[in-house]
């Protein structure tokens, strides 16, 4: 199949990014949201990522230009109509996307691929609700998009051969590297990076040590860029939480057991970066 126009639906950081990472390959692009404030704001952050591109050398003014004509905005689902391929990057919950994919593959044409940033949530069940279950797969991008090179593609039970090869095909067009994933909760990433960040939790909760000696242990000890409570931060701790508990009740372990202390932040609004409050104080 060839892809021409590919709708993003869900314009905040995760669905701007994939809507630039698009348009720069070259791709007509349809960045989706239920509010016109939601898409503009989106737009804005492609239009800052990609005039500090220009600033930088990577990019002409005139490429800066041609990314930004190939993107349109959109407030209603039923543009999906001129659609090849779908990316579904809205928040992370299952009753919110099953709606998507249902309203989707009404309006989206029959060839069209529907596919889901879905960081943790079974892409058998998203594709359930649809009439094209063949059709449906994961495509998960990492934070930010437009630097991350990774994309987990994640196979739902009935995704075809086909539907796999060609998701693959634009992750590599996108200039990402597509690394194959089976359905389980979680998917790698967050399956291996959740409960680190757990486990860090636990070590502030049961005063093991501060956020910042933490972090700091894993950046000096473990070579990592960042530290996990500070990647918390930057994640969103509800977000943290709701993965936590999607992979504590996929696979009824205990070492996945959201701690006590992730709860009570997110249940004070203490929510990281995004709220100016969570491991760390942001102004």
């Amino acid at each position: 199949m060839n892809v021409q126009t590919i709708m993003v639906v869900g314009a905040g950081q995760m669905g701007s990014g994939i809507a630039q990472v698009s348009a720069q390959a070259g791709f007509q692009v349809i960045l989706s949201d239920v509010k016109q404030e939601f898409v503009d704001r989106g737009l804005g952050t492609i239009h800052k990522n990609l005039s500090r591109n220009v600033e930088k050398g990577r990019m002409s003014e005139q490429e800066k230009a041609d990314i930004l004509s190939r993107i349109t905005l959109s407030t209603d689902l039923a543009d999906g109509e001129k659609a090849d391929f779908v990316v579904e990057a809205v928040t992370e919950n299952m009753a919110v996307k099953a709606e998507i994919f249902k309203k989707l593959d009404a309006v989206c044409p029959a060839h069209a691929v529907l596919a889901s940033n879905t960081s943790s949530l079974p892409i058998t069940e998203i594709a359930a609700v649809t009439s094209r279950p063949e059709k449906v797969i994961g495509m998960h991008f990492m934070n930010p998009v437009p630097v991350m090179k990774l994309v987990e593609i994640i196979r739902g039970l009935q995704t075809a051969d086909e539907v796999y090869q060609l998701t693959e095909d634009l992750s590599k067009q996108m200039g990402k590297v597509p690394v194959s994933v089976n359905d389980f909760p979680g998917f790698v990433s967050n399956r291996v990076l959740m409960p680190m960040i757990n486990e860090a939790i636990y070590c502030v909760y049961e005063g093991v040590a501060t956020p910042e000696a933490v972090d700091e242990v894993m950046k000096l000890g473990m070579n990592h860029p960042m530290g996990p409570l500070t990647l918390a931060d930057f994640i969103g701790l509800d977000t943290c939480l709701y993965i936590m508990e999607v992979l504590y009740e996929g696979f009824g372990d205990s070492k996945y057991r959201p701690c006590p202390l992730l709860r009570k932040y997110v249940k004070a609004g203490w929510l990281g970066k995004k709220s100016g409050r969570g491991f760390y104080v942001y102004n």
